[in-house]
């Protein structure tokens, strides 16, 4: 009996990347693009909509690439309040209005950091996007986000 149970918890530690990487990849991807003031900036973006894909967001991960963006979707109009436990890398987080306009723009976020950011209003969705995003691009509250989840689009 206790071999078979060794066997089995081999076989689940052996299974758990494996299930992660389903994980990732199952996510809904898109393309996502910001109407700013000095032009339109697109993004590659992952899309969370379940709440284990909310809750694990961008944790854990070493790099998050320029012109790449996780958007969580949040269904409908709500406070949200997100915080940076377990993210290793600084985060620009952008509220987005139901309408796809920019609420405000939270820059620079602390790594590791449980401290609340939220939405200040209610908002449908949170791009992330790497730390600096928003000043570099001219991203700011007020501008227009095109993505199908949004009114305008």
């Amino acid at each position: 009996m206790v071999r078979r149970s060794v066997l089995l918890l081999a076989l689940a530690l052996g299974l758990v990347p494996l299930l992660g990487a389903t994980y990732t990849a199952a996510m809904e991807k898109g393309m996502l693009e910001i109407a700013t003031k000095s032009g339109v900036r697109a993004f590659n973006i992952d899309v969370a909509v379940t709440e284990d894909e909310r809750e694990k967001g961008l944790m854990f991960r070493t790099d998050v690439p320029d012109g790449y963006g996780m958007l969580f979707d949040f269904k409908r109009d709500e406070m949200v309040s997100m915080w940076m436990k377990n993210t290793l890398v600084s985060l620009d987080m952008i509220f987005i209005r139901k309408d796809g306009t920019i609420a405000r723009i939270a820059e620079n976020t602390e790594i590791k950091s449980e401290r609340i950011i939220s939405s200040g209003e209610p908002v449908r969705a949170v791009l992330e996007v790497v730390a600096g995003t928003a000043k570099k691009y001219g991203i700011a509250a007020g501008d227009k986000v095109g993505y199908p989840l949004f009114n305008n689009h």
